[in-house]
């Protein structure tokens, strides 16, 4: 088969032809059709991930759309021809979706919503797996609730959004001047960071109290901003990138609580693989019922053109989701 294979972090992507993968016990063959591309993918590339532990050589690709080739030993879930999407690998030992063909543990997987292309579901699994744990799993939206979310034009923070509309949260979200219409769009009710301070936007949001959670999908400063905006004694803040030196202090004096969250644990350890299939087909759910919809960026890219989809990535071009179609 084809692949794109990264043989020095921070060169280019080599495209070369590999041997076709067999599916071991518990795995499916996918036909890759699309392979969605993550900010992350670019900092693998970049060997600036390493919290991924990308082993050399590798075929990167996180998510994945495509069609089951072939069943491996004790799999009774998917069948040849069945439609799937998936966060399949492109970290550790894992090979990823820029391949004609991946090897994947069948627990990662759901069925591709027929409400979706192909393109589109490649766009979902990492962002909406992160968004899930982190709203669902660690802070337990619920119906009601005001929901701030930092970067709410963001891969993650647009379906952050509509997860936690879906729930029936009441949705606010942070972005520069020119992503506000996208964000408005969503339904989240738009907050431009950039001349608004976290005091403002509080006070005129929450009359002061605070958002009962604070989903963090930037890092660096917008986390500490996070822990300010908090409500007080039961605000939640959760966190997809909680690395880096912080203070506690102002989220102390609120006495609320923090959790972050790592997406990518699961294809490392080979633990808990079965949550992600569970919320992929959560995800699916949302999509057959219209309230869960990726955008994607409107341009063409194929295995020979990866420089300039990871580019647009990189520079945070792209006005939507890339996507590679195999």
């Amino acid at each position: 088969m084809r692949a794109l294979v990264l043989e020095q972090f921070g060169t280019p992507l080599v495209l070369r032809d590999v041997a076709k993968p067999t599916p071991g016990p518990g795995e499916v063959l996918v036909r890759v059709v699309a392979s969605g591309v993550n900010p992350l993918d670019t900092k693998i590339h970049a060997g600036k991930a390493a919290h991924a532990q990308t082993q050399l050589p590798a075929i990167l690709g996180l998510d994945a759309a495509g069609v089951v080739e072939a069943v491996g030993p004790e799999v009774s879930t998917f069948a040849v021809e069945d439609e799937v999407f998936g966060l399949v690998g492109g970290v550790g030992e894992q090979q990823g979706s820029l391949a004609e063909f991946v090897a994947v543990d069948a627990r990662l997987l759901a069925r591709k919503p027929g409400g979706l292309s192909f393109r589109e579901a490649a766009a979902v699994p990492l962002v909406f797996v992160t968004a899930w744990e982190a709203l669902v799993d660690q802070a337990k939206i619920r119906k009601g609730q005001r929901v701030l979310i930092h970067g709410g034009a963001g891969g993650i923070g647009q379906v952050a959004i509509q997860l936690a509309k879906a729930v029936g949260a009441e949705v606010f979200a942070t972005g520069s001047t020119s992503s506000l219409q996208a964000i408005e769009e969503l339904g989240a009710t738009a907050i431009d960071y950039t001349t608004s301070s976290v005091e403002e936007y509080v006070g005129k949001y929450t009359d002061g109290a605070g958002f009962g959670i604070v989903f963090d999908t930037v890092g660096g400063e917008v986390l500490d901003n996070s822990f300010k905006a908090a409500k007080r004694y039961d605000g939640h803040v959760v966190s997809a990138l909680g690395w880096g030196t912080h203070s506690l202090a102002p989220l102390s004096f609120r006495s609320g609580t923090y959790s972050g969250v790592f997406t990518l644990h699961p294809l490392l350890t080979g633990e808990d693989r079965a949550h992600h299939g569970e919320i992929l087909r959560e995800a699916a759910a949302l999509a057959e019922r219209g309230l869960l919809r990726p955008r994607l960026h409107d341009g063409d890219f194929t295995l020979d053109s990866i420089a300039e989809a990871h580019a647009l990535v990189e520079q945070g071009q792209a006005t939507g989701k890339v996507v590679v179609d195999l």
